[in-house]
């Protein structure tokens, strides 16, 4: 029994209890704008329950026997999501905000894009490992072979999420694919010019659409109305009645909170979907800079946490499956907190672990559950 315990990665189980305490107390006060009938605290508490057997039972099974079933895992992901466009509307596949991204059975929704995201990690880990593994003599060309095998299994995947017209989850996707690359071997000589060339495309758009919007219209053929976004992220003020209102009220509210914040169950500023992607905006004004800095300490405390584990794991499959995940989790702080801030434009991406909402929560308890795996399967050494 002693020996069973000790293979148990305690510091990960405190820390999600810990995240878990924070998530259901913040959404419980952000329901106090009286904004929906559900109690989503309650309904978030049995989602951390569920969540915790999920990570519990996955503990249990071994990164080799997950090694053995990831293309079976990814095909079923995929079937998945192109189900949603095979299938007529109808209360397995509802419309839901616009959309038909989820699978309804009962009272509980699955969204398989948000699933796809570990699915992803497991495939990219799988298939770096197995491409080192067998290269032996390391050359360009080799590093561009792989390219071409990360491009080959995470476009289907990209192109079924992108019909779907999340652009949210694409973007996580897009991370978790950057920061597995940078750690896979891959010569800098090609890394290097590859993210320069990211960057120096992703800055030459947002300036053509700031300056010269009708030349992003006749280039790319997108109508200035759908550059709303950009345009509320930079002049809030200017569409106020629109794309701009939920950044103008969620700096309001954080502005507002000060330094110890108004206190639980007393924020004033009314930000709708407050106890989703605008949690953070709640934190702020009712908790303050000082509940703010704990909420991004506690998430820094995680990311250290996987980032030393990533370290000292005894196979490379497990480095760069955890490798996915950090890179996952950290987008997602960035941007949802970014966005309440004006630091980045608004994207539906939740703020992982406190954000209300079954799968998305799930999602990353089962990238718990395997890093959960990967501990307690690991061969103990002097140095772990």
């Amino acid at each position: 029994m002693k020996q069973w315990l000790e293979k148990i990665d305690w510091w990960l189980l405190v820390l999600l209890i810990a995240f878990a305490a924070v998530s259901i107390t913040v959404i419980t006060s952000a329901m106090t704008g009286q904004q929906y009938a559900t109690n989503f605290a309650e309904r978030q508490f049995l989602y951390y329950i569920l969540g915790f057997i999920i990570a519990l039972s996955l503990m249990f099974i071994s990164p080799k026997k997950l090694r053995q079933f990831v293309w079976p895992i990814y095909l079923v992901g995929n079937l998945a999501l192109a189900g949603l466009f095979i299938l007529p509307e109808s209360s397995f596949t509802p419309i839901i905000n616009g959309a038909k991204s989820w699978y309804r059975i009962g009272p509980i929704s699955l969204q398989p894009s948000e699933f796809m995201k570990v699915i992803l990690m497991l495939i990219l880990a799988n298939v770096i490992y197995r491409h080192n593994r067998f290269t032996f003599n390391k050359t360009i060309q080799t590093d561009f072979n792989l390219i071409l095998k990360v491009a080959g299994v995470a476009l289907v995947p990209m192109i079924l999420i992108l019909l779907q017209n999340d652009l949210g989850t694409t973007l996580v996707l897009l991370a978790i694919i950057l920061g597995m690359i940078i750690v896979s071997g891959i010569s800098w000589k090609i890394l290097v010019p590859f993210l320069l060339t990211i960057g120096a495309v992703g800055a030459s758009l947002i300036l053509s659409i700031l300056y010269k919007p009708v030349l992003i219209e006749k280039v790319l053929g997108i109508q200035t109305y759908q550059l709303g976004r950009i345009n509320s992220w930079l002049n809030p003020e200017a569409y106020s009645e629109g794309d701009g209102f939920h950044l103008i009220e969620s700096m309001k509210a954080i502005g507002s909170g000060g330094l110890f914040g108004k206190g639980f169950k007393n924020g004033e500023v009314y930000i709708p979907e407050n106890h989703t992607d605008f949690i953070y905006s709640v934190v702020g004004e009712e908790f303050g800079f000082i509940g703010s800095v704990l909420v991004l300490i506690l998430f820094l405390a995680l990311f250290m946490h996987l980032i030393r584990l990533a370290q000292y794991a005894d196979h490379p499959f497990s480095s760069l499956f955890l490798t996915g995940l950090i890179s996952m989790l950290m987008f997602h702080v960035f941007q949802n907190v970014g966005m309440t801030i004006q630091l980045v434009p608004i994207t539906g991406i939740p703020l992982p672990l406190i954000s209300y909402g079954g799968s998305a929560l799930w999602t990353v308890m089962c990238g718990i559950g395997i890093a959960l795996s990967i501990f307690y399967h690991k061969q103990k050494t002097s140095d772990s």
